[in-house]
């Protein structure tokens, strides 16, 4: 479960199950939050995974792995995939170096079966492999102002300037690790780290760390707004960024456009023949693309043209700053860009609704995704 569901209960949270873990789906108006997090900033609990890595080949064993190369210095961190032989993607992950050991932060659900089947292939190599999803709390701090607001309660360190560096300091009276994204919403955006223990404040009260930090993020210095899942996702598609669960899993990274998390010109790492057979061939036979259509398809919708069908839909949102339907599809490369594209058409309710191609992002934020498909 959520690590301060009794505080997001209050605040009139209706919950979710994410991989296991249930989390705010919304607080009651999830088009308001959304909103707010474009206007100023917004707070949402992040649900990850956390897998810790640790011994003296911790950096060489990830490292030949996953398809980025891993940091291996104190406060940096990286964007990667791990892949299946045949170059599909099995998990996304952030991976952060905090010194003598790595963090990974993996999607819900997803940290425990990870760490089994690595601790497996551990043969003579010094590491040690544990999940710790249940030692940390992860917050994000995304909007325009979000930058401001960490300011206003950020104690012994200033914001980290680099996307996916790290730095530690203090929230109140609790040591955090504040994390500057890779702006998935299309905001400036930070992720707010503290584990799940205790503090004593100066009175001897004790109050829970994660707690302490939420209500610190969303009523000290700048005021900001809370949001869900629900918001989570509409926000993210309108920046143009993908999600393992609906747009990731199972397919090549080629495919997804997805070149922050691959170095191509890393080897031995598991699929990285078949991505660079794809690479060198120059144009994946499918490719990820904006839609904007009349009416809000089903994920999986088919989209056509004329009677041929060229793909499907993959996530679809009544985009609130847009006033319209937006989705992410799954398309045949023949089908062209925004500038050529034929006409098109989603089925929906099995009925044709017309769909056109448009570029990502489909919202420019104060920042800009780093997932955004390119080709």
């Amino acid at each position: 479960m959520t690590v301060i569901e009794d505080h997001q209960t209050d605040l009139g949270a209706e919950f979710v199950e994410v991989g296991g873990r249930r989390v705010p789906a919304h607080y009651g108006r999830p088009d308001r939050a959304h909103r707010a997090v474009r206007n100023v900033v917004g707070v949402t609990e992040m649900p990850y995974g956390v897998v810790v890595v640790e011994g003296e080949d911790r950096v060489e064993y990830v490292d030949n792995v996953v398809s980025n190369r891993v940091p291996s210095e104190d406060g940096e961190g990286v964007y990667a995939l791990l892949l299946d032989p045949q170059g599909g993607v099995e998990l996304d992950m952030y991976v952060y170096d905090a010194g003598d050991r790595l963090l990974l932060f993996v999607p819900p659900g997803e940290a425990g079966p990870l760490a089994e089947e690595w601790r497996e292939k551990v043969f003579i190599q010094d590491v040690e492999i544990s999940v710790a999803s249940d030692d940390f709390a992860v917050f994000g701090v995304h909007g325009p102002k979000a930058t401001e607001k960490l300011a206003s309660v950020l104690n012994g360190a200033g914001t980290p300037e680099d996307r996916l560096s790290f730095v530690r300091g203090r929230i109140a009276e609790v040591g955090v690790t504040v994390i500057r994204t890779d702006a998935p919403t299309g905001e400036e955006g930070y992720e707010v780290v503290c584990t799940t223990g205790t503090t004593v404040n100066e009175t001897g009260e004790e109050f829970p760390n994660a707690e302490l930090v939420y209500d610190t993020l969303l009523n000290r210095g700048l005021n900001a707004a809370p949001f869900g899942r629900r918001t989570w996702e509409s926000l993210t598609l309108e920046a143009g960024t993908p999600l393992f669960e609906t747009e990731l899993a199972g397919r090549i990274p080629n495919v997804l456009g997805l070149r922050n998390a691959v170095d191509f010109e890393k080897g031995c790492f598991v699929g990285q023949e078949v991505v660079s057979r794809v690479e060198n061939r120059g144009q994946p036979s499918q490719r990820l693309a904006g839609l904007r259509t009349n009416e809000r398809p089903d994920s999986g919708a088919a989209v056509f043209v004329g009677d041929e069908s060229v793909g499907e839909v993959t996530r679809a949102v009544e985009s609130p700053s847009r006033g319209e339907p937006v989705a992410f599809a799954l398309l045949d490369s023949s089908v062209g860009t925004a500038d050529d594209a034929p006409v098109m058409t989603v089925r929906v309710d099995g009925e044709e609704t017309l769909a056109s191609l448009v570029d990502l992002p489909f919202v420019e934020g104060s920042d800009r995704s780093a997932r955004i498909p390119t080709y």
